[in-house]
Formats: structure tokens, C-alpha cells, sequence
């Protein structure tokens, strides 16, 4: 059994409850259905039940068997946002119910930090922005965490790295410039988020265009300060840098390139890169010619499990991040 399969078990055998806020989306309904039919999750499709049968109806997708619940009905938000405020009295019932009115995201978001969801999936129609913001707003951060980050995992076919064919990699959908400091986070979160979803130690590398001083300036700088505040926080990870992508996962250039003992060089499963420009065209790089799914990307740093899509992903994408949240949440929880 290879690690998805794992993966796809582990979500099997305790299913979570999954919040889908954009529930007229085609492929939302598409992937809620595979994922009810086959038992990876228990999915909760909130906003208006008429709105969200009539698209089932229009695509060809039956719900039978599936929970809709309506995001706009006055009692059931009045309720929701009351255990709500009750919990996190900082915030005003007016203040929720007018969010929760305009937006049923906000509504899975607080049934969630009410107990009744365990996930919450979003990003087709809302921006990872809008994502990211009503997650820091109703579910809140975790102990310690300041910047919210992000990682995914592709399937790259045809890639025999560490781990087979997968390969972790981050920050490529939040972070837009981000300082050592910030990158430090990032490598830090991401071995967290793999090491609770796998069975892999994690290997972090700090990427750059160069390769151990190979080359110089800022940018090469600022990884290598990265990787000293990285080690200075967590000694217990193996995060290592500056590498070029080469010596990161392929043991022939980094015995060449890399002159000194590391557990990360030529065999990582987990690749941090230097910005989102980077992170962007990187993702889309392996997807458009390898042929890859880019599972993610997976938000880091809330105190439950907020989860963002983006917005060109097949279904097939959204199967496995949806699987892969729920993994996550079992240990979060």
C-alpha cells in the first residue's frame, strides 16, 4: 500500500465532517459526492437548500444521503452564532450574524469552532484572502503562530524521489515576500503539517539558486538565515539549506554539490521556496509538464482545520486535499 492509499484509508476508517460553503459549484458537488459515496468524509454542504438542489439537479449529481444545511436560516445562524459568542465572547453576536448573513463560509466557520464540523473547504469562489481571513477571524490561530503559511503535496508521475512519487513543498499560495523569519515559520509548519499527515520524518530543504555559497547576494542571504533561525527553534527537524532543487532531491548532484553531512541534501520530501513567484510557477511548472496533482494548499497555523483550494483545480485535486484535511484533522483533533 503506498502512502495516498494510506492516506485515503486513515480518512476512511474515522471519517470527519467536512463544511463545503460553495455548494453550487459543479465540481464541489462532484467531489462531495465521490467523497460520501466511497466514505472518506461525512460531507455538510451549507448555504440555501433550494439553490444548492437546484445545481445538483442542473449538473446530473444526486445528494441522496448527503447533509445540506441552510446557511441562511435565521434560527439555525441566531443558534449557531450564540454557542459561538459564548466561546469567544470578544467577538458580538451583530458583529457574527451579519458576517454569517452575507457569507455562509462564515457560518461553516463557526460551526466548526462550535464542534459540529471538523473541517471547513472553501476557494472556488472565494479568494485564498477571504480564506485565509475568516479563518484567522472565527477559528483563530494557534498558540505561538503569527503568520498563517501554507503547503501542499504533489504526485508527480514518473518521480522516484524518497518517498516515491510525492513531494512536499511550501509556501506557494500565502506568503508573498517572506523574511528568514517567515521562512523559518514556513519550513517549521510544513514539517508539522507532512509529519501529521504521513509516515515520513521529515527532510526540509531551504531552496535558492545556489548551492552552499555557490552563489551570493540578498535572496541567498536570506535563505541562509532562514535555515540558522530554523535550527535555532526546532534542532529536533532536519531542516537544511541553501539548495537549488537539484542537490534538495537527487543524491547524485548533491554528493557532488554538497561537501559536507546533511540528512536533507538529495533526499528531501519536503522543498520551502524562497516566494510565492517562485512558489507559484513552480506548482504550475510540475502540473503543465509532469502531468502532477498538487494536493493543497494545506493553511498552516489556525487552531482547527481551514482548508483553501485554488481555484483551477480538477476534482480529482479536490478529492485528495478534502482526504488529506480530514487525515490532518484526526491528529488536530
Amino acid at each position: 500500500m503506498d502512502m495516498m492509499e494510506r492516506i485515503y484509508a486513515k480518512a476512511k476508517a474515522h471519517p470527519q465532517r467536512v463544511a463545503f460553503p460553495e455548494a453550487t459549484e459543479e465540481k464541489i458537488l462532484l467531489a462531495a459526492k465521490e467523497l460520501h459515496d466511497n466514505g472518506y468524509c461525512i460531507p455538510v454542504l451549507v448555504g440555501r437548500p433550494a439553490d444548492i438542489r437546484a445545481a445538483a439537479e442542473r449538473f446530473g449529481i444526486s445528494l441522496e444521503g448527503i447533509q445540506v444545511v441552510d446557511g441562511y436560516d435565521e434560527a439555525f445562524i441566531e443558534k449557531t452564532v450564540t454557542e459561538y459568542v459564548a466561546a469567544y465572547p470578544l467577538f458580538s453576536a451583530k458583529s457574527m450574524t451579519r458576517r454569517a448573513n452575507a457569507d455562509p463560509m462564515f457560518t461553516a466557520l463557526m460551526m466548526q469552532a462550535n464542534g459540529q464540523i471538523d473541517v471547513t473547504f472553501a476557494g472556488l469562489t472565494h479568494t485564498t484572502g477571504d480564506v485565509i481571513l475568516a479563518g484567522q477571524t472565527v477559528i483563530g490561530m494557534k498558540e505561538g503562530v503569527n503568520t498563517v503559511s501554507s503547503c501542499g503535496i504533489f504526485n508527480i508521475p514518473g518521480y522516484n524521489g524518497s518517498e516515491g512519487s510525492l513531494l512536499a513543498f511550501g509556501d506557494s499560495a500565502v506568503c508573498v515576500d517572506p523574511s528568514a523569519e517567515d521562512l523559518a515559520g514556513i519550513a517549521i509548519s510544513a514539517c508539522e503539517t507532512v509529519a501529521a499527515l504521513t509516515d515520513w520524518e521529515p527532510r526540509c530543504a531551504m531552496l535558492s539558486y545556489s548551492t552552499c555559497g555557490s552563489g551570493v547576494g540578498q535572496m541567498v542571504d536570506k535563505v541562509v538565515e532562514a535555515v540558522r533561525i530554523a535550527n535555532e527553534k526546532r534542532p529536533d527537524l532536519a531542516i537544511d539549506g541553501e539548495f537549488q532543487l537539484d542537490s534538495a532531491v537527487d543524491p547524485a548532484v548533491a554528493a557532488k554539490k554538497v561537501q559536507r553531512d546533511s540528512k536533507v541534501a538529495g533526499k528531501a520530501n519536503i522543498i520551502i521556496w524562497t516566494n510565492i513567484d517562485v512558489g507559484n510557477v513552480g506548482v504550475k511548472l510540475v502540473q503543465q509538464f509532469a502531468h502532477a496533482d498538487a494536493y493543497g494548499p494545506f493553511l498552516q497555523g489556525f487552531n482547527k482545520i481551514v482548508c483553501d483550494c485554488s481555484r483551477s483545480s480538477p476534482v480529482s485535486e479536490l478529492i485528495g486535499n478534502v482526504v488529506m484535511s480530514c487525515v490532518r484533522a484526526q491528529r488536530n483533533g
